[in-house]
């Protein structure tokens, strides 16, 4: 009688084996993919994150690239209209290549508002109201209300107009200020030092 209950358990431990293997292997290759799963949503997720970085850092590149060459042109076309000014040779063209470089100016410091770091932004600001103080003065110069801040001095226009250019001149130091800002924030390293 042993030997049948031996044999009966065996049978019955073989047969509940038969049963449940299909459920635990159905339930281990659920287990397996559930994981599999969850790490390439996990990856898509990363991926997803690396992907808005790298369009951040692209939107902020263009938008200091648009931000130096306006603010750059500006300067420029100051210093033009400023010797044109000085020469008496101002033209309706001359003029209007000031306005358009101005408010190319303008609208890149626009866009820069929505985009650009608190630091690029300050260096930014900075510019632009030395830029706009340039303008001012180079207009009054225009006009023959020569002098900083409406003050004449000894030597008049010519005064005003050194002042005005030592002002120029200087707003290119603030410009490469302004542009190592741009650099450190978009990661970009410094070079080896110049001459």
């Amino acid at each position: 009688m042993e030997s049948t209950v031996i044999a009966l358990a065996g049978t019955t431990i073989a047969v509940a084996g038969t049963l449940l293997a299909p459920v635990l292997s159905q339930r281990l290759l659920s287990r397996a993919q559930s994981d599999q799963f969850e790490r390439q949503e996990r990856a898509a997720d990363a991926q997803w994150a690396r992907e808005q970085r790298v369009a951040e850092l692209d939107k902020r590149r263009a938008c200091y690239v648009a931000a130096n060459s306006g603010y750059r042109r500006h300067r420029v076309e100051l210093m033009n209209y400023l010797w044109r000014v000085h020469k008496g040779e101002v033209t309706p063209e001359a003029r209007a290549a000031l306005e358009d470089a101005r408010h190319s100016m303008h609208a890149s410091f626009a866009e820069a508002q929505m985009a650009a770091s608190d630091t690029v932004l300050a260096e930014l600001d900075s510019m632009a109201q030395t830029l706009a103080h340039a303008y001012n003065q180079v207009m009054r110069l225009h006009e023959g209300v020569p002098g900083a801040d409406g003050a004449d001095g000894a030597d008049g226009a010519d005064g005003a107009f050194e002042e005005i250019r030592v002002m120029l001149l200087r707003a290119n130091d603030q410009w490469v200020g302004m542009r190592t800002a741009m650099r450190a924030d978009l990661g970009v390293e410094r070079g080896p030092a110049g001459p």
